[in-house]
């Protein structure tokens, strides 16, 4: 048969014996199923659509033995193919495909095959519609032989597949976008810290992934000059990693800067100890108490308080910054301790260094880090608004 669909055929047997003359139904239609689904299973291998529709196609052309391409649209059609296999000239012109599609387009966008008028070749044009919903048209097209019931039948099929993957590839995007919007939202305009206080952010997602994490840094203006700093970490990652951020968010109180008396409180939930980096650009880490964390309703947090002057530099980061797999945490605490600093380097300068030296770009967790640096005032112009 031409067309190329041998590969849903059995092998060649010769006609077993019966008792009765008759024939035996279904001989060879295990190793048609078996090869439908392999076929079906190298579509749709990502959450990308575009990598969905090139899948399809390349199968398609392959079985028929022409060509085959993908008009996306719904209720109206692009006026081009994309995604084409084989030889495109013996494709129909795709403004007939999209009339014959919109004339064929029930109220459910069924997956039915239907012709495209006027075409004097060969072709066969499948809906590719999931549950009620139309992502374009599947045109396969060839010189020759018409398309018999079983190639039809197994494009739709092929056709059915790959919509449903579309379809969650597109609902996984939609989620990725959520995401990604609230925690840029929140992430771009961070709390204005008191001008008495130099600060700095960066949020790094993992291998810079659409799918946002819980990690993050805040600033909170409080009385009397004084800056709440906040860095924080949700389990996990996705949209609800980023709503569990929120209301973190909005109730959490870790770090308070008092440039007035040139000190730093801080307290731990679970936190690894921030570094304070001197005027010569020497890190140290700074030991505090170390509580449970958050929700696990344990409580008794210990705040600890340390000098901060205008020379020193204070670094919050959370875990995702020096943390590496099969490698001890003491030891991923000493490479940031060893992380060299130009004297005198400005917080924007501090960050850009330390995500670099430890390559926070490649690092397998989300990366939040902030630092901060007290900032010289004259007495006039103190600032001690909440």
């Amino acid at each position: 048969m031409a067309g190329g669909f041998e590969s849903f055929r059995g092998p060649a047997m010769a006609e077993p014996p019966t008792s009765g003359g008759g024939s035996v139904p279904g001989i060879g239609v295990p190793s048609r199923l078996s090869a439908l689904r392999s076929t079906a299973a190298r579509i749709g291998t990502t959450l990308d659509e575009d990598t969905t529709c090139a899948e399809l196609v390349r199968e398609v052309a392959g079985q028929v033995g022409g060509a085959a391409a993908v008009l996306r649209g719904g209720r109206e059609f692009r006026s081009r193919y994309e995604a084409v296999a084989g030889n495109p000239a013996v494709l129909p012109d795709p403004w007939s495909t999209a009339a014959a599609a919109q004339e064929a387009a029930g109220p459910r966008e069924s997956a039915v095959p239907f012709p495209v008028a006027g075409y004097p070749g060969l072709a066969l044009c499948v809906p590719l519609a999931a549950n009620g919903h139309s992502y374009g048209v599947l045109v396969s097209a060839r010189q020759g032989t018409p398309f018999t019931h079983e190639e039809t039948e197994v494009l739709t099929f092929l056709a059915e597949h790959a919509a449903s993957h579309i379809r969650h590839a597109r609902e996984h995007d939609a989620v990725s976008g959520i995401v990604g919007k609230l925690q840029r939202a929140l992430l771009s305009a961070p709390g204005r810290p008191h001008p008495n206080l130099d600060v700095a952010v960066r949020y790094l997602p993992v291998g810079q992934s659409a799918l946002i994490g819980g990690d993050w840094c805040e600033t909170v203006r409080l009385h009397f000059g004084r800056t709440m700093l906040v860095v924080g970490d949700v389990m996990g990652h996705g949209l609800e990693a980023a709503v569990d951020m929120t209301a973190y968010r909005s109730s959490l109180r870790y770090k308070q800067v008092d440039p007035n008396r040139s000190q730093v409180t801080i307290t731990s939930a679970g936190h690894l100890p921030p570094v304070v980096i001197d005027e010569q650009g020497r890190a140290s880490l700074l030991p505090i108490p170390v509580g449970p964390p958050l929700g696990t309703g344990l409580g008794g947090y210990e705040p600890a308080t340390y000098r901060l002057d205008p020379s020193q530099t204070l670094v919050l980061f959370t875990d995702g910054l020096v943390e590496r797999r099969g490698e001890d945490i003491e030891q991923s605490l000493r490479r940031l301790a060893g992380v060299g600093f130009e004297a005198a380097s400005g917080v924007e300068d501090v960050l850009d260094t330390v995500l670099a030296r430890l390559d926070a770009r490649h690092a397998e967790d989300d990366v939040a880090v902030l630092a901060a640096r007290l900032h010289h005032r004259s007495a006039q112009a103190h600032d001690t608004r909440t």
